[in-house]
């Protein structure tokens, strides 16, 4: 192991051919770099699926070694105000590129910034277009406010896939020379819920450990392992409510689970119960309910203890 090298950073693909999955936005941008010429852009999609290494990816493949002069990342969840707009993000745009014909501004999380502020962001789009491009990256597209959105060439970043996750992860493993089962990876992937920077983070913990097994990635995630949360389940579906109510408390105390991480791996593993397909959707119904009471500030061990007594008429 390399020490305290962060691997998200050491790894982050620094080539666009280097992005795993998203070939339907990496395909465009390469014609746009041979061209020289980018338009404004807009990449939605949910944490961890690239967009902010894509735009780094593509900054560096446009100004090669004067990327760095000619590029600027602002946080806008740091940073959401109008003040942010008519302060650093105008002055960056005034500047003279440096060997480029544009400069560009890559605004992070860009739907934290309030209307006022993209209002700000608009008629700064507007004023710089000759000498400035700008990237937006958003959780939530929706909240952009339509006169940007129409001035951008908006891209849909997908989620990754188990394969492209484990393409990703493997390159790790290979580079760290790691010992890890497929298992673990699957794990890894199913806790990340598609989140590379999640699962690369996942791996170097579980890393610290030694070789990387499903129970030692359960282990640093603080997440309930599967087959513990099955086999309460199916106690409980054989009436033997008791020795159910043993595996939860041994869940909450001594593993130390939150409810509500054991509650969710329950709705995955309601879906494959070999239950009548009624009962797993009035169990479905009843997960969602004790989910929300849990929320609400519901007791952990009762409220589930509770929810068990649903799957004790399950199987009839």
């Amino acid at each position: 192991m390399t020490g305290i090298e962060v691997w998200t950073e050491k790894y982050r693909p620094e080539k666009l051919d280097e992005v795993i999955n998203q070939r339907h936005v990496v395909e465009r941008l390469k014609v746009w770099v041979k061209q020289g010429n980018v338009p404004n852009m807009l990449f939605a999609g949910s944490a961890g699926v690239g967009k902010t290494t894509i735009a780094l990816c593509l900054a560096r493949e446009l100004y090669g070694e004067n990327w760095r002069q000619n590029f600027q990342e602002t946080n806008a969840s740091d940073e959401r105000g109008i003040n942010v707009v008519r302060g650093r993000i105008k002055d960056f745009a005034k500047m003279k590129p440096l060997g480029a014909d544009f400069k560009i501004i890559f605004l992070d999380e860009s739907d934290s910034l309030t209307p006022e502020a993209q209002q700000a962001l608009r008629r700064t789009i507007e004023s710089f277009s000759g000498v400035c491009r700008f990237i937006l990256s958003a959780n939530y597209s929706s909240r952009i406010i339509e006169p940007i959105q129409s001035r951008c060439a908006v891209f849909r970043l997908r989620g990754m896939t188990e394969g492209d996750a484990k393409e990703y992860l493997n390159r790790i493993i290979k580079g760290e020379k790691l010992k890890a089962d497929a298992n673990a990876l699957k794990a890894i992937y199913e806790i990340s819920g598609g989140d590379l920077r999640k699962a690369t983070n996942l791996l170097q913990a579980s890393a610290a450990l030694g070789k990387i097994t499903p129970k030692s990635v359960y282990e640093v995630a603080a997440q309930a392992n599967p087959s513990d949360v099955l086999e309460m389940i199916n106690l409980a579906l054989s009436r033997k409510f008791t020795d159910a109510r043993k595996k939860l408390h041994d869940l909450l105390i001594n593993q130390g689970l939150s409810g509500e991480d054991i509650i969710r791996e329950m709705h995955r593993q309601v879906l494959n119960l070999k239950i009548p397909e009624k009962n797993k959707l009035n169990l479905v119904e009843k997960i969602g309910e004790f989910e929300f009471r849990l929320n609400q500030g519901g007791s952990e061990d009762i409220q589930i203890e509770a929810l068990l007594t649903h799957f004790l008429k399950a199987k009839k």
